[in-house]
């Protein structure tokens, strides 16, 4: 059963906003303050930076590629089941550990109004507020999507309600002493930090894993992230800025809620209350965003057959995935109630600095693959330097992490591998890797799976509903001829088969055929004809695709390598001009003669003609 597409792009905005105003607003700037000092202003705007590679290159997957558990799918469509296990488990890990550390955000914050920090009772106290929360949050994404994006768009639009203020009543009080001097430290410490609070942006593009629950999802899904990029790559910047400005050096060092009492030397008390409430909703949606979304991923991992087929389970009513739900709301209770997760924080940054090299390195291998059904609506710029610069440099911020992350990092991948060995080695569809071996030793490696299942994502991404003119193409015959050849002699092999399909006379078909071209030429344009004869009969129509890469001899024009035979008796003519309109839309589309000329074989020229984005006429 397929997921009930709630989600606008407002809801999408939220989501992917509220994903990230978390922790990286209210605690991460106090701690970072210390290593860097106002510097962290910049480090803030570089770190936002370093995102957009993975934005640009997760925008083009998902246009392409509109489907449930985003980076898995990219990852498992493009290296293959056993990479796609790591990406899966992975993603699903290190966003369910950020959902974790929200809750428990929330417990500590909570609790503060039930015992002093002091009290050894304190630290269970929060965890089992954040239990309470996650049970809660579990239930809303159980019940409805739109009731969970309901209350995240209501949570997010306080939230930015609240920091918009404390930013315009700030600036009032800012100090620009307090910003110098700007660099009290080394390039080195201050590269530290931009690795430290890169983390802040992590959930902006966990978005793409809900594209099944999303309205029109190649437009609004990478709309809502750039949008939400936007706005709060600006709100970082400039409420970190107004933070260090309106605090001492010294009370910027010594606080771990460093915005709260910057709205305290604001507004007084009462506006410090605003400010925490505020922090409270940031912890709120992050833990509902993380919910909605990871959830997705044992989801997608369930359909694909490389997690036990229940996970892929949805409720007839509510027409959510509650198994996958149950699953991942158990999995943050136990983290929340048992783990120590001072190191698996930073392996959740690890994993998803690794995730984030494998989507960029996806666009490559897609680009580079040459499939000739992988049409993003988005296209990354600056290809391939943007995504070889996100892979240096994020490179680069895993070795910054350390030795333990890394090593602890890499076992999901021995786990992953064990798991492939278990229960997926029976996977028959092949990845856009292997189309790229191919490509590359020129051997027949793999099989149009992939291809078919990127031209179902097309017609379903794009609202196609197949019309006659598909169902023709479908069971027609393709023709690949070898060797330059002359006109007639290609007449001969159309005839050939259309005697076959209609119980016709071979010879009265060709003689037809030439008596036409007599006539006026059928070639359209450089390279297109397109024969067509009238046959005796009623109900009758048929249409031969051929391809000739050496070309096909039409005197007095140029050779013609495409070409689209048209059969039909007097009672089709209305179809019959149908037929032509549909050609010319397929033909006018970006790039259709060079894929055309490099498909491999009979049934890739079907599949490049039936993934067509023209539009269908579904009443004839």
């Amino acid at each position: 059963m397929n997921l009930r597409r709630n989600l606008n792009l407002w809801d999408i905005f939220c989501i992917a906003a509220g994903a990230m105003i978390s922790s990286g607003l209210f605690v991460l700037p106090a701690l970072a303050y210390r290593y860097s000092g106002p510097s962290i202003v910049l480090a803030y705007f570089v770190a936002g930076l370093l995102m957009i590679p993975s934005m640009y290159s997760k925008s083009e997957l998902l246009s392409a590629m509109p489907k449930a558990g985003g980076t898995y799918f990219f990852i498992e469509r493009s290296f293959g089941p056993f990479l796609g296990i790591f990406g899966g488990l992975a993603s699903w890990f290190s966003l369910s550990l950020k959902s974790a550390f929200a809750l428990v955000g929330i417990g500590v914050f909570m609790s503060y109004f039930i015992e002093p920090i002091s009290d050894p009772q304190f630290y269970l106290y929060a965890k089992l507020i954040a239990a309470g929360f996650c049970v809660f949050f579990v239930l809303i994404n159980l019940f409805s999507v739109h009731l969970s994006s309901r209350v995240q768009n209501i949570m997010v639009l306080f939230l930015l309600v609240i920091c918009s203020a404390y930013v315009v009543m700030g600036m009032r009080s800012v100090s620009p002493d307090r910003l110098l001097p700007f660099f009290p430290e080394s390039m080195k410490t201050f590269l530290g930090v931009v690795g430290m609070v890169f983390i802040s942006y992590g959930g902006l593009t966990k978005v793409a894993s809900i594209a099944e629950d999303t309205y029109q999802p190649s437009k609004n899904i990478p709309r809502g992230m750039f949008l939400a990029f936007i706005v709060v790559q600006l709100l970082y910047v400039l409420c970190v800025a107004v933070t260090i400005g309106i605090l001492s050096p010294h009370d910027m060092g010594n606080t771990l809620t460093p915005l709260s009492y910057g709205a305290m030397v604001i507004g007084g008390s009462g506006f410090r209350m605003a400010l925490s409430i505020a922090a409270l909703i940031a912890f709120f949606t992050t833990a509902n965003a993380g919910i909605l979304s990871s959830s997705r991923i044992p989801f997608a991992m369930g359909k694909d057959g490389l997690l036990p087929g229940g996970f892929s389970r949805v409720s007839l009513r509510f027409r959510t995935p509650y198994a996958a739900i149950l699953t991942t709301g158990a999995f943050m209770l136990l983290l929340i109630l048992f783990l120590d997760l001072e190191v698996l924080v930073k392996t959740a940054s690890t994993l998803m600095l690794m995730l984030f090299m494998f989507e960029n390195l996806s666009v490559i291998i897609m680009r580079e693959s040459k499939i000739i059904n992988y049409r993003p609506l988005f296209k990354s710029p600056a290809y391939p330097w943007m995504q070889i610069f996100a892979l240096i440099v994020y490179g680069f911020l895993i070795v910054e992490m350390g030795i333990i992350p890394l090593a602890i990092s890499l076992s999901f991948i021995a786990v992953s591998l064990v798991w492939f060995f278990i229960s997926a080695r029976k996977f028959t569809r092949q990845s856009a890797l292997m189309h790229l071996v191919e490509r590359i030793t020129a051997k027949e490696l793999v099989d149009t799976s992939l291809e078919e299942e990127l031209k179902e994502i097309l017609h379903k991404r794009d609202n196609i509903v197949k019309d006659r003119f598909d169902h023709l193409i479908e069971s027609c015959r393709v023709i690949d001829l070898t060797g330059r050849i002359h006109r007639e002699v290609f007449f001969s092999h159309v005839a050939d088969v259309i005697a076959q399909d209609l119980n016709l006379d071979k010879a009265r078909i060709k003689d037809l055929l030439i008596k036409r071209e007599a006539q006026s030429t059928t070639v359209i344009e450089k390279g297109l004809a397109i024969p067509h004869i009238v046959i005796e009969g009623e109900h009758k129509f048929d249409i031969v695709v051929a391809r000739s890469k050496e070309g096909i001899v039409f005197p007095g024009q140029e050779d013609v390598h495409v070409a689209f035979v048209l059969i039909g008796s007097k009672d089709e003519r209305n179809f019959h001009l149908r037929t032509l309109m549909a050609i010319a839309q397929i033909v006018r589309e970006h790039n259709f003669y060079k894929n055309f000329m490099r498909a491999k074989n009979e049934e890739q020229i079907r599949m490049l003609v039936l993934s067509s984005t023209r539009r269908r006429d579904i009443y004839g």
